[in-house]
């Protein structure tokens, strides 16, 4: 194989993972799955997350998760840039707005994701964003900063999509894509996003691709799993899956100033 792939979203310290974190990169070796961005969502798991890429030699975010904007305190800027003092930690989030779950109470996000926004501002770092039903209000906090970086997991519409790409974002796309039921908008959105502003993730362990022939018997998702996104991709796109891989790999490299 001439080509390796780059997992940009892995919630390797769920709880689902405890114990098998060897057997999980591994696997993900296998599979040409070579580097992955391990994601913090609260203080803790933004920790667990750092540990794991020292441990794995892998590079990881830390920040607050809108579902746990709730939890952040006075703290949180000062936790956080300790944190990113060390060079595993290429990113700042994951942090944003969902209006879907409505997990932490709307104006609780949206203090937190600004908060988040201007330390990724003094710290020059990118943010690794998060963003469901809330793409209007999304827009108009991310117009207030000067900031570079990815919308994870992205599964908005047209207008939504057209708007991150022209704030220079680059587009995060999961196995969402592999879903015959709940992907279709997606799917139909895929060619139009510029394959040097795209990003593959699993998002392990949430969000099983679909299109794995045969069907895995566990719900568990895994960076292996990864080249059925970028073969998803590629068919949409009418691209090579090697072009895909390198392309998306290179641009990983690239909004996280890693060296290839």
């Amino acid at each position: 194989m001439n080509y390796s792939l780059v997992d940009a979203g892995v919630n390797l310290s769920n709880h689902q993972f405890d114990d098998i974190h060897q057997a999980v990169l591994q696997r993900a070796a296998e599979a040409n799955v070579t580097q992955m961005l391990l994601i913090g969502c609260d203080l803790q798991s933004s920790q667990a997350s750092l540990k794991l890429a020292k441990q794995f030699k892998q590079f990881c975010t830390a920040g607050v998760h809108p579902h746990d904007a709730k939890t952040a305190d006075d703290q949180l800027e000062a936790h956080l840039t300790t944190l990113s003092q060390h060079p595993e930690v290429v990113a700042i989030g994951e942090c944003g707005l969902d209006y879907n779950r409505d997990f932490s109470p709307r104006d609780v996000q949206r203090s937190v994701f600004r908060r988040q926004l201007q330390l990724a501002e003094q710290l020059n770092m990118p943010v690794y964003l998060h963003e469901r039903d809330a793409s209007e209000d999304m827009l108009a906090i991310l117009s207030d900063y000067k900031v570079r970086g990815v919308l994870h997991c992205f599964t908005g519409d047209e207008n939504a999509l057209q708007s991150y790409l022209a704030m220079g974002l680059y587009i995060g796309v999961t196995g969402w894509v592999c879903d015959e039921r709940r992907g279709e908008q997606l799917q139909a959105l895929v060619p139009t996003i510029p394959l040097n502003r795209l990003l593959i993730e699993t998002d392990a362990p949430f969000l099983m691709p679909r299109n794995i022939r045969p069907r895995p018997k566990t719900r568990r998702n895994e960076p292996q799993n990864l080249p059925y996104v970028c073969q998803q991709i590629a068919d949409l796109k009418g691209s090579e899956f090697t072009e895909v891989a390198k392309q998306t790999t290179l641009n990983f490299q690239q909004l996280f100033s890693i060296k290839g």
